[in-house]
């Protein structure tokens, strides 16, 4: 395994070395930083157009050829004051890619930060995730958008879908898979950064987790890779976060909801312009998955993710999205297997795939309102995913004319049997939290979030939720939640959430974060008649994130 590991990567670096002298190689900026944010911000102000959401993290080199081209654009002048201070942030935060991009050849030999990046943060939980182990029954006999019918032939089978995981911790998703537990967390990460001229750069992010609920420190590796090439075509090898699709709160394919994958990944970091073919973006993921025991079964499948985004026009982007499992203990790895498993849509393959389109459309006449969906499949009928799942929402950048007010509204509807396989048991998780969508399967999400921007470092932010279970699929359990004919039908669960978050500076190379959640939970876990009321406090200073 080691050497062909080796030789992969060996035979990626000649393919990648005639494209090393023209690439400025950066690590990836965290999927919680709010560079993400400034440049969404600048966006809405008209001053980038070339940006694509469907596939993060953006290298810190990418950031700054979109801070380049909205600098550009603002020499003309007539932008709002916080336009400015976005773009004099970005020059703090990305100090070398500014610097060498464009002129590659100018960067040192050797160069390092043996602290790029450090977050403290402490989280005081108080009450319980909710699990979603669910059984759920799935009637097949599907149509497209809940039309028609015959697609996918009528489940005969009395026994219901099992669905499985956890979300994890209450009011704080999209974590890398850290789970803080009731009482007090504390959560320490920071990383170091090397890079070799132009052509390669390095990434270490350890994580420090202790809780008082459990009275240990627990060490793990959050982020390390390397990163070879840049612009069109980049090599990395190591673990690191991803996120597939535009959605803000979730995706469907991909997230970084659960932990990290140890990874080889091909992509571009950069949007690549094309000839004949619209400018595009693409990623391609490998990585394999932890060793479960579910139900008595051994499974450890291989994991593969691909997409590809593409801009027909500055204010369109379209993408085409793939994560599967396949293959590994427990299930028949014949040649045979392997084709009808890249076909799909056979019941005795031995992959699990969700795949689908999703669409980002920015509307200038309406202050740079973006509408963008996703529709995913866990099956297909010829070309076209069915059992369908979307995500669906709107960003108003500008609610005022300063832009220091902004809006959006998101939702998600998880089909019955999103995230459940019969292949693989344990379904679409690692570490059983979901790896798409933080929500899980049979599952409504309303998400509402509005911010104002006193200064770009100083930001006070609102969140409403609405999420339901239960509505799909019902089906009579016993006292476990075990499907049981003589049993009591499942309740309908619902939450009510809100959430409050202060950023403000601390220093000047310091921020700090304050938040607070609560939520109301009816028929808990689908128990008629249970409640539960969750809070939780987050608190944290972040360098240079």
């Amino acid at each position: 395994m080691k050497l062909s590991k080796f030789i992969v990567v060996a035979a990626c670096v000649v393919v990648l070395y005639p494209c090393l002298a023209f690439a400025l190689s950066s690590p990836n900026i965290p999927l919680d930083s709010p560079v993400y944010s400034y440049l969404e911000k600048l966006s809405g102000f008209g001053l980038i157009s070339s940006d694509v959401k469907g596939i993060r993290p953006l290298s810190q080199a990418e950031a700054a050829r979109l801070a380049k081209e909205a600098e550009a654009r603002v020499a003309a002048g007539g932008q709002p004051a916080l336009a400015a201070e976005l773009l004099d942030r970005l020059n703090e935060l990305l100090p070398r890619e500014l610097s060498y991009y464009g002129r590659e050849d100018a960067a040192p030999t050797f160069d390092f930060a043996p602290v790029a990046t450090a977050r403290l943060r402490y989280v005081y939980v108080d009450g319980a995730p909710r699990s979603y182990f669910r059984a759920v029954h799935d009637p097949g006999n599907d149509g497209v958008f809940g039309i028609g019918s015959g697609l996918r032939p009528a489940n005969p089978y009395p026994s219901p879908v099992q669905q499985r995981g956890t979300e994890g911790t209450p009011l704080f998703e999209n974590n890398d898979g850290a789970v803080y537990r009731a009482g007090s967390n504390v959560d320490l990460r920071a990383s170091g950064v090397l890079y070799f001229s132009s052509y390669a750069s390095a990434l270490v992010e350890p994580m420090l987790l202790w809780s008082e609920d459990a009275d240990e420190a627990r060490l793990r590796l959050n982020r390390g890779y390397v990163k070879l090439g840049g612009k069109g075509l980049e090599l990395e090898v190591g673990r690191d976060e991803n996120w597939l699709g535009p959605g803000y709160r979730g995706a469907i394919t991909l997230t970084n909801n659960a932990r990290n994958f140890d990874l080889v990944k091909l992509s571009s970091p950069e949007l690549v312009k094309t000839k004949y073919l619209w400018d595009l973006k693409y990623s391609l993921i490998f990585s394999r998955f932890e060793k479960t025991v579910t139900d008595g079964l051994e499974r450890q499948p291989f994991f593969f993710a691909g997409k590809l985004a593409m801009k027909p026009l500055d204010d369109l982007e379209f993408g085409i999205n793939l994560g599967r499992q396949v293959g590994g203990p427990g299930v028949n790895n014949s040649l045979g297997d392997i084709v009808r498993g890249i076909v799909g849509g056979t019941s005795d393959d031995n992959s699990n795939t969700v795949a689908g389109f999703d669409l980002r459309l920015r509307l200038p006449w309406l202050r740079n309102t973006e509408l963008y969906g996703e529709l995913s499949g866990e099956d297909s009928a010829s070309f076209w995913p069915i059992v369908e799942s979307y995500v669906a929402g709107f960003y108003l950048p500008r609610l005022t004319e300063s832009g220091r007010d902004d809006i959006r509204f998101e939702y998600f509807r998880g089909n019955r049997i999103l995230y459940t396989n019969g292949t693989f048991p344990e379904g679409y998780l690692r570490y059983n939290m979901p790896i798409g969508h933080s929500q899980g399967g049979a599952t409504q999400d309303f998400f509402l979030r509005y911010s104002h921007w006193f200064s770009v470092r100083n930001n006070l932010a609102l969140e409403a939720f609405h999420t339901r279970r239960g509505d799909y699929g019902r089906v009579t359990v016993d006292a476990s939640g075990r499907f049981d004919a003589a049993g009591a039908m499942q309740a309908i669960e619902r939450k009510n959430a809100l959430r409050a978050t202060w950023t403000f500076p601390f220093s000047k190379e310091w921020n700090a974060l304050l938040l607070y959640g609560q939520e109301w939970i009816h028929n808990y876990e689908l128990r008629a008649g249970d409640t539960q009321m969750n809070r939780l406090l987050r608190a944290e200073l972040s360098y240079r994130y």
